[in-house]
């Protein structure tokens, strides 16, 4: 950070505020604090019957791999209307229903994804913008070494794992 996003001078140094016990930004003109906090990211596991919905997607990072339609959390939007979002744009698709399914956290990225299931409603989907392809699974299908990111791993391995108990619950992961 160059300049205090408050005040706009360019007096931003490191230090631990007075009550804080962490390093932040704080700007020495009008003593703001800039924290830098993880992103949420949202995402929902699409069920229909007895498979589940993913999206190969079409940018990068990861393009081309398959995975849990997720995005960025937008501000002033609930983790559940982000979810819904994510699966209509990159799947032209309607999920309702939705339950928490699991919490995963990239300790390094800074990122922290909020994913959870839902019913598509009808069975239909389509090709969002940022997917090259959508696709129902079932487990025998799954392309496990063709999946994007660890966060859409997790949330297969656990759905499967839940469905064969018959006991749902809510996984909480991390890396």
């Amino acid at each position: 950070m160059n300049y205090c996003s408050n005040c706009g001078s360019p007096q931003i140094s490191w230090r631990v505020p007075p009550g804080d016990n962490r390093l932040r930004q704080v700007c020495g003109a009008c003593g703001t604090v800039h924290y830098h906090n993880p992103k949420i990211i949202a995402g929902c596991l699409p069920m229909w019957e007895d498979k589940v919905l993913l999206c190969r997607r079409a940018i990068e990072p990861r393009q081309g791999l398959w995975n849990v339609p997720a995005g960025f959390l937008e501000i002033g939007e609930s983790v559940e209307a982000g979810a819904i979002r994510e699966v209509q744009e990159e799947a032209e698709a309607q999920v309702h229903q939705l339950r928490l399914h699991t919490i995963f956290t990239f300790t390094n990225f800074h990122h922290v994804y909020i994913q959870f299931l839902g019913e598509l409603v009808d069975g239909q989907f389509g090709v969002g913008e940022e997917t090259l392809e959508s696709r129902l699974f079932s487990e025998e299908e799954i392309p496990w070494d063709e999946i994007a990111f660890a966060s859409s791993v997790f949330a297969l391995q656990r759905f499967f794992e839940d469905r064969k108990s018959g006991v749902p619950q809510v996984h909480v992961g991390s890396i």
